[in-house]
């Protein structure tokens, strides 16, 4: 197969023609492709030419959030986080100390704080958004449950903000109880089911499974029931809750 090159009317442009075998002419697309590939370039460049200065207004502002959320961690959030770490220390400690049972009243000092020093309540409040204020907020839920004051109690322990499923599981479960206490049976069980289905821990989970599993026997929620001490028995068999199972299943299933 032969090939020549016949130029048209542009100097620049050239059109290959192939002659095959049979003296027919086939005319190659690669000099249209290139046009369209240099139309495109030249449509890009003048897009670029006139958006240049909202691009480069955009660029800036992109940098200035990174630099900016780099500075606040550094010059703001992390001082912050070590003044709020600070500021719980006298509360945890009167806090632990209540919790050991050497006096429940303690519970109080560590809400409201002494000597100058800050309770939970105003650290939940002043550092609402660092990790201190965080477990402040958990610090007083619990101590609220002690009181026996639990609508306080449900009001922290909802307003606790944490990633740990471990801590989540135990936050849900004490608002479970605390609801319970409160005479709030169907948000306990809300609670109790969320603690145990949630809860990566198999010491946790079946506690608060069967607490739930009992609630639902309660308000006579009975399917809820079985399939909450069946979850016990198929998922946690050897733990101390699934010793008796097996009579709560039939229980709720022999209820219906």
């Amino acid at each position: 197969m032969a090939t020549y090159k016949k130029r048209g009317y542009k100097k620049a442009e050239e059109v290959e023609v192939i002659v095959d075998n049979a003296g027919n002419a086939e005319h190659s697309t690669t000099a249209e492709v290139f046009n369209t590939l240099d139309e495109t370039a030249n449509l890009s460049e003048k897009w670029i030419e006139k958006n240049s200065k909202p691009l480069f207004i955009g660029l800036i502002a992109v940098v200035l959030i990174i630099f900016g959320y780099m500075g606040y961690s550094q010059f703001v959030a992390a001082p912050k986080e070590k003044t709020a770490a600070n500021a719980l220390f006298f509360a945890k400690q009167e806090f632990t100390k209540a919790s050991a049972g050497t006096d429940e009243t303690l519970y109080t000092t560590a809400l409201e704080g002494a000597e100058g020093n800050f309770g939970l309540i105003d650290i939940a409040k002043k550092y609402s958004n660092t990790e201190a204020g965080n477990l402040a907020k958990y610090y007083a839920g619990i101590s609220y449950m002690n009181l026996k004051v639990y609508n306080k109690a449900i009001e922290y322990l909802k307003n606790v903000d944490t990633k740990d499923p471990v801590l989540k599981a135990i936050v849900a479960g004490n608002i479970g109880d605390a609801s319970l206490a409160n005479n709030n049976a169907s948000e306990a069980l809300t609670y109790f089911t969320k603690a145990g289905e949630n809860a990566t821990n198999n010491a946790i989970a079946p506690v608060y499974l069967m607490k739930a599993g009992k609630v639902a026997l309660t308000l006579k929620d009975f399917d809820k029931a079985e399939d909450l001490f069946e979850n016990v028995k198929e998922n946690y068999p050897n733990s101390s809750q699934a010793k008796n199972i097996d009579l709560y299943i039939n229980q709720a299933k022999y209820a219906n």
